[in-house]
């Protein structure tokens, strides 16, 4: 369930072109499947969800937004953030709150 509408409605009156809707229809689709209450992945809910509404387009950026969104509006968004950052091999102590953005690369040398 919608935890923080206010927020919610700021994501959907501020994200009306089709990049920003298309985030903003993937993260409905994700919060609607996590009112089931049932266990998930998220990273597969969330390219699930983008596929099931026929957003199978998203970039990695526009897959943090989503679960950005999440994490800031569900009742379980933080347990989303954490299985997503967890998805990225980013434990909850390292992530500190924050939502790991797959469109980050970390390239270098050993």
């Amino acid at each position: 369930m919608i935890s923080n509408l206010t927020s919610w409605n700021k994501y959907v009156e501020k994200n009306k072109d089709p990049y920003g809707k298309a985030c903003v229809d993937v993260a409905r689709e994700v919060m609607r499947v996590l009112d089931d209450g049932k266990d998930f992945n998220a990273h597969n809910l969330l390219c699930h969800a983008s596929e099931s509404i026929g957003e199978d387009g998203l970039t990695g950026f526009m897959a943090g937004c989503v679960a950005e969104m999440v994490k800031r509006c569900h009742s379980r968004g933080e347990e989303f953030n954490d299985k997503w950052n967890e998805s990225y091999g980013v434990s909850k102590e390292k992530a500190k709150g924050g939502t790991v953005n797959p469109a980050i690369l970390t390239m270098g040398e050993k």
